[in-house]
């Protein structure tokens, strides 16, 4: 049995989110809560919000002990990304692009 929650077209790029999620990975949501809580980066606080969703997503949905679960996977994909023009010197534009990502988050039981 096992919870997951999605968060779709986040605006961070998704190899900013990766270093967050091999955190986390393979912890009890306790301990990756605490994690989230602590790690100063930007993925931190969409991740924890990612988290309490999937927690409650077991709670509620699949009827799991909150105390035995913990985080089996986590991963980010990229999502779509916006392309921006940055003026430059002597009338020139330079692309900008700001990315997005789709992250998973899968919660299990320990046996």
């Amino acid at each position: 049995m096992e919870a997951r929650a999605y968060l779709r077209y986040v605006r961070i790029a998704p190899r900013k989110v990766q270093i967050v999620l091999d955190l986390i990975r393979n912890q009890p949501v306790d301990k990756a809560m605490a994690i989230l809580k602590y790690t100063p980066k930007a993925a931190c606080e969409p991740l924890a919000k990612l988290l309490k969703s999937a927690i409650a997503n077991a709670e509620n949905n699949h009827s799991m002990n909150k105390d035995d679960l913990y985080v089996s996977e986590c991963f980010v994909c990229p999502g779509p990304t916006l392309k921006r023009i940055r003026p430059r010197a002597q009338g020139r534009a330079f692309r900008v692009f700001k990315r997005t990502s789709h992250i998973t988050l899968v919660l299990k039981e320990k046996e």
